[in-house]
């Protein structure tokens, strides 16, 4: 028989400060503040504030009900880790004849990319709020993307990535672009 209720719990570190109003979460730390909309997931959301931890709970849980519970603890867990530490992506240029330039402009909110394929249209990104970037100095042709919400740094270094993306060609034998080459939480 299948269980009634399934919980889960989530453990609130210190110096973390949570606060929960209709499935909206707003998660405080010393990196800043996080905000994450779960109202369309029917989950059951508590603090507890005297334990310090969140308990999640869904009611009649089937599979695709149980996998929106464990999406929702991830995206807390990440947030809370976010507001803590942060997130960086590392992203590398490639190329094969024609060198790309990267310059990052309005300290660090975007890039330029600059002679992709011995183009001299220029391709502006510009990254997604709370968001920075900045030139890696120790390696060459290197840039850092870096923020406290993981999913805005992995958006805005996709559409880095995209942004390059060869069309009409092999992309077999056309490797040039830029790519992420590490993703790391900064400590």
């Amino acid at each position: 028989m299948k269980s009634i209720v399934t919980s889960r719990t989530i453990d609130i570190p210190k110096g973390v400060k949570i606060k929960k109003k209709s499935r909206v979460i707003q998660i405080w730390g010393p990196r800043g503040k996080l905000t994450r909309d779960f109202r369309h997931i029917l989950i059951d959301i508590k603090i507890d504030e005297e334990k310090k931890k969140v308990i999640l709970k869904v009611w009649f849980g089937n599979k695709k009900r149980l996998s929106g519970l464990s999406t929702t603890c991830s995206h807390i867990s990440n947030s809370i880790f976010g507001v803590i530490n942060g997130f960086q992506y590392k992203m590398k240029s490639v190329f094969a004849h024609f060198p790309i330039n990267i310059i990052t402009v309005d300290n660090g909110k975007g890039v330029e990319i600059r002679n992709f394929l011995g183009e001299k249209f220029v391709r502006k990104v510009f990254m997604a709020k709370d968001v920075l970037c900045k030139k890696n100095e120790s390696v060459k042709d290197e840039i850092i993307i870096y923020g406290n919400d993981l999913s805005l740094v992995s958006i805005s270094a996709a559409q880095i990535q995209k942004s390059c993306l060869v069309k009409k060609k092999d992309i077999r034998k056309f490797l040039d672009g830029i790519y992420v080459s590490a993703k790391e939480k900064i400590e």
